[in-house]
């Protein structure tokens, strides 16, 4: 495969990177990094997101790879590679304020909506005027989605849901929720399951956000008490969500292993070892150093090149296979392995945390390792993605 730009594609690329800069400067500050900054509270730091939502939007970036049919940017396999690699080469969010509905609620809705769904839900994903959550797992159904237990119960023309959901990231802010719910609790797990859009603001529903080991509270619990979700917003069969929820998760851990920036804390890292020493001399020069090093630019150029093979799916029209979850495995514990490499290359110095003295960046290599951990755990934990990689991929018999 011939991975040369076109002069036309390297016209695009310079437009966008200028952009990109350019806004990145003007809303987030210079020498900021939007996704892991913490020298503000969470409110501020989100009114900035929506802001750089706005902007992406306004330029036609915000979902260059949605169908122009529902206002995307129609973009080809080239330009979508070139847009992921900038937005995280600058460390940037690379759906603005509305991740969970740009990279994959959406995309189900095409699948799967009724045309009154995505003429309603789509364009208000685009301009972030309706932020949008997840309702998956639950404190007794998480690796084994398959197993909640949050009940939904016909009433007339509308579900009655009772239950309790958890690791709900962005509860809080969001106006819609995709909610899995048990529609008929006698039939076997993985059937009697719907898959409902549900109204945040829904008398019933009660949102309590989780603080991290990271002190971020980006996601929550979400309590229903007979909150009632009209029938229309049903996706899909009644009893048949786990289908639908499915392409949900595909499309997730597609883009599990686009959005973790992993290149660009791998450069910092190697940038840093400059200035530090290692067993008495510069880090950089050391042959243990340079070795991992190496061996990571190595894995991060392999993700780099299974993501190209995940767009041309898409791009082909097919909904995301399992094989999507080797992106998101390799993606998340490639980034655990840089930031417990960080750790072992700057000693004691990672681990001081923000306004601490002697903190390197201000304690954001502390932050990254106390975060890598949680998203091997998100979007389906590694030993599931094993699992689903090994059965279905490589087909191997169950242990």
């Amino acid at each position: 495969m011939d991975f040369r730009y076109t002069p036309e594609q390297e016209t695009f690329r310079t437009r966008l990177r200028t952009w990109l800069e350019t806004n990145k400067h003007e809303v987030f500050g210079e020498g900021s990094d939007p996704l892991n900054e913490r020298d503000e509270d969470g409110d501020a730091r989100w009114r900035k997101i929506l802001e750089w939502h706005r902007r992406l939007h306004h330029a036609g970036y915000v979902a260059l790879h949605w169908p122009k049919e529902w206002g995307g940017g129609g973009a080809n396999l080239v330009e979508q590679v070139i847009y992921q690699d900038e937005v995280l080469r600058l460390g940037l969010p690379l759906y603005g304020a509305n991740q969970l509905a740009l990279d994959r609620i959406g995309f189900t809705l095409m699948a799967f909506g009724t045309d009154e769904q995505k003429r309603r839900y789509l364009p208000k994903m685009l301009t972030a005027e309706e932020i949008w959550c997840q309702g998956y797992s639950e404190p007794g159904a998480g690796s084994d989605l398959a197993g909640l237990q949050t009940r939904a119960v016909l009433d007339g023309d509308d579900f009655v849901v009772n239950g309790q959901k958890v690791w709900t990231s962005l509860a809080h802010r969001a106006d819609m929720q995709v909610l899995l719910v048990r529609t008929d609790p006698d039939a076997p797990k993985h059937r009697g399951i719907s898959y409902l859009l549900v109204d945040m603001k829904t008398p019933g529903i009660t949102v309590r956000p989780l603080v991290q080991i990271t002190g971020d509270s980006d996601f929550n619990e979400v309590f229903y008490e007979n909150a009632r979700v009209p029938r229309h917003n049903l996706v899909g069969e009644i009893n048949q969500g786990w289908q639908v929820s499915i392409a949900t998760l595909m499309y997730e851990r597609v883009s599990g292993g686009t959005r973790h920036p992993v290149e660009r804390t791998l450069n910092e890292l190697i940038a840093i070892s400059r200035d530090l020493e290692f067993e008495g001399m510069p880090a950089a020069k050391h042959p243990y150093v340079r070795q991992r090093l190496a061996h990571f630019a190595s894995e991060a150029m392999c993700l780099r090149l299974s993501r190209y093979r995940s767009l041309t799916a898409q791009l082909n029209g097919k909904i995301p296979g399992p094989e999507s979850s080797y992106g998101k495995l390799h993606a998340t514990e490639l980034n655990l392995r840089v930031a417990t490499f960080a750790d072992e290359l700057l000693g004691p110095h990672a681990q001081l945390e923000r306004g601490a003295a002697g903190a390197i960046e201000n304690g954001r290599w502390l932050y990254r390792t106390l975060r890598a951990r949680g998203l091997t755990i998100a979007a389906g934990s590694s030993e599931i993605q094993h699992n689903i990689i090994g059965e279905r991929v490589l087909k191997l018999p169950k242990g």
